[in-house]
């Protein structure tokens, strides 16, 4: 490799072999060495940009955090209606994960995130964005009357963030043997039927 990329230039290229060799052998499983032997680099270099492995985790969640605001972002952008602007948000974490296939895994390290309590708040800090977002689409949605009014949007949006991670997890264990987005899209659909139930079905029975 040749030595003349700028600091931040190395800095994402060891963040992105990081994020390639966590899906190959596993976050926790993963050294330093691992890293710096795939990169052509000796373990000193890797050191002189992130000092600690902490503080190069850290960095990994730090930049998997900026692509996934900057993908909800543009998935609401693109989605005026409230329905369209949900699913959106879901598509995109589901499209996120697929294109990075290592997230589950360090999302779900307990070793990494014990070990590492600033790391441990990026990803808290992120569930809340996500959840915050899905929060407020939910009530637009209540307010107009397309969902269900019995139902906190909080409790809604717990329940969308667990079919995502439920997916996730299924695909990673399924060796990613069907398209995450296209399936967890289809679970979606099925969710949103359920809550979108017309309030007055009932009152039709009993009329």
């Amino acid at each position: 490799m040749s030595g003349r990329q700028s600091a931040e230039e190395r800095k994402a290229q060891i963040v992105a072999e990081v994020l390639r060799l966590a899906d190959e052998i596993g976050p926790d499983r993963l050294s330093t060495t691992d890293v710096a032997r795939a990169i052509g680099l000796s373990q000193p270099a890797i050191f002189r940009h992130f000092p600690t492995k902490g503080m190069l985790w850290l960095a990994v969640a730090q930049d998997i955090a900026d692509r996934l605001r900057r993908d909800w972002a543009a998935a609401e952008v693109g989605a005026i209606e409230p329905h369209a602007r949900l699913k959106a948000l879901i598509g995109a974490q589901l499209t996120a994960i697929s294109a990075t296939p290592a997230l589950p895994s360090i999302l779900f390290s307990r070793e990494l995130q014990v070990e590492n309590q600033a790391l441990r708040d990026v990803f808290r800090g992120l569930l809340g964005a996500f959840q915050s977002r899905l929060v407020a689409v939910i009530r637009d949605l209540q307010a107009a009357g397309d969902m269900k009014r019995d139902v906190s949007p909080e409790d809604v949006a717990i329940l969308l963030t667990s079919l995502v991670q439920g997916v996730a997890i299924r695909w990673t264990l399924g060796a990613r043997g069907f398209s995450l987005p296209q399936e967890g899209l289809r679970l979606f659909d099925v969710q949103l039927a359920l809550l979108n139930a017309q309030e007055d079905v009932c009152d039709e029975k009993t009329g």
